[in-house]
């Protein structure tokens, strides 16, 4: 009890002050804390204990940064679990890293990679591999024990499964104790990021050291890539060299100096967008000083961060699902979300293509769900990566009420598709109104001037003026554009009200000559199948189609 009072007294306190907090009651609190902690621990867990990625990399950082965003929030309401708390929890093992693997901050933005390079010197980047970490350890010159990173301070032994990959088989020139720290990678030559992204290559490493026995054949398809040296020269320059001495070319090779953000940026976008041996992730700037190893802790270092390549896909929470209904009554769901930006757009809304894709997938709001870009400009679904578990009661429009010849009137029903029709007559498919657009439609519906889909035929001026939202400029120049379509030729008027597609066929200039057609005769007509014959049939005999008729008739449109 007093648990549940503080937490609402903090819920009150928090909502007044925190504009980007979200809204939420105690309960809803407590119950989105628990989930997104337990998932984010089972990724975890998937992760750095099975080698397995649930999900994407990029989507779990936005993941992790969400849950501490939702705990700043709402630090009364801590979940009972901590596991998500540390990422490495369940990944520990048998054997101690004689020296801690650290990790790696990760830079946000461009704003913090450049305050972090412009307190520091003696700068160099390297790509960051997307493999798995390894404490190497030779003596004599052969490996005598491969350690998983595990969890920073401990892991698994993977000394058998390594001593097959060709870099580790062979003795290295150095005789004497040797203890080096870096990344078992997937072979990929010519690997370009930005074009085929990670292929799962983590995974297929983790999973390899993970079993028992590795092929030679699998074995050959994995690589090394040293990042550390610990107890080696201490400036990076030897330090390198020294790597390559040993038979570790690759880091050498891909380390540069750098001394400003621009440079940082191009050998960023360079490695992203040309080939390199393996997947990478992004890059590693790193100071060539640091510390000895012993001085060394599992918590991230001052010295080295993570820059990721721009990310791809975009976690978003949903606030809404709405249900668009378009002129020929295709039903569209479409996801509001909670804004996020992907590749310098901020996406707010996404579709769902069809009304099966979302009773497939079942997504309401508070789901959380990854967007892409499809063609780099539109956005597209591509999973859901949580649900909300306070599912929302979502009522859907039936299929079966909605089709070509629904809604010619305007209903609270049939807003959406009447809506569609309006903006389809005044369009470049329709009557190219020049200024008559979406906007328009809104304010005439808005203030309950229109009821039927030419209803707009006989304004005056002065009502328009009399419209909210129209002065008597925009009035009088929207009166003479309307007044004009009575000048469109026939078939264009045919088209607008939503005659069905009929390519290139002849249709002359006659409303009563196409209204006496039957099936057999259109089917008569060169492009004209059996299907669309009978839509033709059903279109011209439709009532409130031969109304429209009667409206533009009255009108003095010419062929009706």
């Amino acid at each position: 009890m007093q648990r549940s009072l503080s937490i609402a007294l903090y819920w009150l306190s928090v909502t007044a002050v925190a504009a980007d907090c979200p809204s939420l009651s105690p309960s809803q609190v407590q119950a989105e804390l628990t989930e997104r902690s337990q998932q984010v621990a089972q990724w975890d867990d998937a992760y750095h204990r099975q080698g397995v990625a649930l999900i994407a990399d990029e989507l779990y950082d936005q993941a992790r940064s969400q849950l501490a965003h939702l705990r700043d929030c709402f630090p009364a309401a801590t979940p009972p679990s901590n596991r998500a708390d540390n990422p490495l929890a369940s990944s520990t093992g048998p054997l101690s890293h004689p020296i801690t693997q650290t990790g790696l901050n990760k830079l946000a933005d461009e704003a913090a990679v450049r305050q972090w390079l412009s307190t520091r010197k003696d700068l160099w980047i390297q790509p960051k591999v997307d493999g798995v970490a390894v404490t190497l350890i030779f003596a004599d010159g052969r490996l005598q024990q491969a350690i998983s990173r595990g969890d920073g301070s401990s892991g698994q032994d993977w000394t058998a499964n390594a001593r097959l990959i060709a870099e580790l088989a062979q003795p290295l020139a150095n005789h004497g104790a040797l203890l080096l720290q870096g990344e078992l990678y997937w072979r990929l030559p010519g690997h370009i990021q930005a074009k085929a992204g990670s292929l799962g290559a983590r995974g297929k490493v983790a999973g390899l050291m993970a079993r028992k026995n590795l092929s030679p054949a699998e074995a050959a398809q994995i690589g090394v890539f040293i990042w550390e040296w610990p107890s080696g020269p201490t400036g990076m320059p030897e330090r390198l060299a020294g790597l390559s001495a040993l038979g570790f070319s690759l880091p050498q090779q891909l380390s540069q100096p750098i001394s400003n953000f621009e440079q940082a940026q191009q050998w960023r976008d360079t490695w992203y967008r040309h080939g390199l041996p393996f997947a990478s992730d992004g890059v590693v700037l790193k100071q060539g000083t640091r510390p000895s190893g012993e001085h060394w802790q599992v918590s991230p270092p001052g010295w080295a961060a993570a820059w990721k390549y721009p990310i791809v896909q975009a976690l978003a929470q949903v606030r809404a699902v709405r249900f668009q209904i378009g002129r020929t009554g295709r039903i569209t769901p479409v996801l509001r979300l909670q804004p996020v930006r992907l590749d310098d757009r901020q996406i707010s809304h996404v579709s769902l293509g069809s009304l099966q894709r979302w009773q497939q997938l079942d997504i309401r709001p508070g789901d959380q769900v990854a967007i892409a870009l499809a063609g780099l400009t539109i956005p597209r679904l591509d999973r859901v990566v949580t649900r909300n578990p306070q599912r929302a009661e979502l009522t859907a429009p039936l299929a079966s009420d909605y089709h070509a010849l629904s809604c010619w009137q305007y209903s609270p029903a049939c807003a959406s598709q009447f809506r569609a029709r309006l903006i389809w007559l005044s369009g470049k498919h329709g009557l190219a109104l020049s200024g008559v657009g979406p906007g328009t439609w809104d304010k005439l519906l808005k203030a309950q001037r229109i009821a039927g889909l030419l209803d707009w035929l006989n304004f005056t001026e002065e009502q328009l003026a009399s419209t909210s939202g129209f002065g008597l400029r925009s009035a009088s120049q929207l009166s003479q554009r309307l007044h004009a379509a009575r000048q469109r030729p026939f078939q264009t008027w045919l088209r607008a009200i939503g005659l069905p597609p009929c390519g290139a066929a002849p249709l002359g200039d006659n409303w009563n000559a196409l209204a006496q057609r039957n099936v057999a005769q259109w089917q008569t007509v060169p492009g004209i199948s059996q299907t669309r014959a009978r839509a033709l049939q059903r279109f011209f005999q439709q009532p409130e189609v031969q109304a429209l008729r009667g409206q533009l008739q009255a009108a003095g449109v010419a062929g009706f």
